[in-house]
């Protein structure tokens, strides 16, 4: 029997929408059954492999508090590293030794930047430009300590026009692209799922045909049906080597 590879997905309620696709949200109530589960099921079966992906809200609402955004990543991975749960929740060295790949994100608040003030503060939860990057540098410093594991990022998903500002929504841009054309490296164990591409096709803003509903952030049931697959291709595709980072 071949070994199974084991694939953790960290989310919120943005991450659920998708992770659930087309069986999401209806009249209010989140139904459990997985696309993305049901894609591994079916990809298994067809290509005989023993993909095993699972879900976890990450962090908990308690006793953490339901924040995971680059400074929490930082916090608890980089920080309070080590054999032991910060706060109950587990560490890169905890999460390495069970799980092939690890796939994480953040909410769409991640986009709610605020201006750099030219004194960046790598322990500091303020949400801007020059912290992100000094907690994403860290956060990639950390990884590369595990080298045998995928990491699988997703870009930072982006409110509704109505939702952000314009000046925060370009600097939540001008974040993304920094991502894509300095932070992420070739060849090394972090690979990145192009969400905020999908969600905005070029804009500033999610667009309001794929919201959950008028002002409303999270992904609609259509939305998260059409991308429920193609984000479970991409991470078979990297398990398989076939990837790109």
């Amino acid at each position: 029997m071949k070994k199974s590879k084991r694939i953790l997905f960290l989310h919120h309620s943005t991450g659920k929408s998708i992770w659930l696709g087309g069986t999401g949200r209806i009249s209010g109530k989140l139904f459990q059954k997985s696309d993305v589960r049901a894609f591994f099921r079916e990809y298994n079966r067809i290509n005989n492999k023993r993909f095993r992906i699972s879900e976890r809200k990450f962090p908990a609402l308690s006793p953490y508090g339901w924040n995971n955004y680059p400074y929490d990543y930082y916090n608890i991975w980089v920080k309070n590293a080590g054999e032991h749960p910060f706060m109950t929740e587990p560490t890169l060295e905890i999460l390495t030794r069970k799980y092939d790949c690890i796939i994480f994100k953040h909410c769409y608040d991640i986009s709610n930047i605020q201006p750099d003030t030219g004194y960046p503060d790598i322990n500091s939860e303020i949400k801007s430009l020059e912290n992100y990057k000094l907690q994403y540098d860290a956060l990639k410093e950390k990884i590369h300590n595990f080298p045998d594991t995928i990491f699988i990022l997703w870009t930072p998903a982006v409110p509704v026009r109505n939702q952000i500002s314009e000046d925060a929504a370009q600097r939540a841009r001008q974040f993304y692209r920094w991502i894509m054309d300095e932070w992420n490296e070739k060849g090394d164990n972090i690979y990145i799922w192009d969400f905020y591409s999908y969600e905005t096709e070029g804009e500033l803003y999610m667009l309001d045909k794929f919201s959950a509903g008028p002002g409303n952030s999270h992904p609609g049931k259509d939305f998260s049906k059409r991308l429920a697959p193609l984000f479970a291709e991409f991470v078979a595709g990297v398990m398989n080597g076939k990837g790109t980072n």
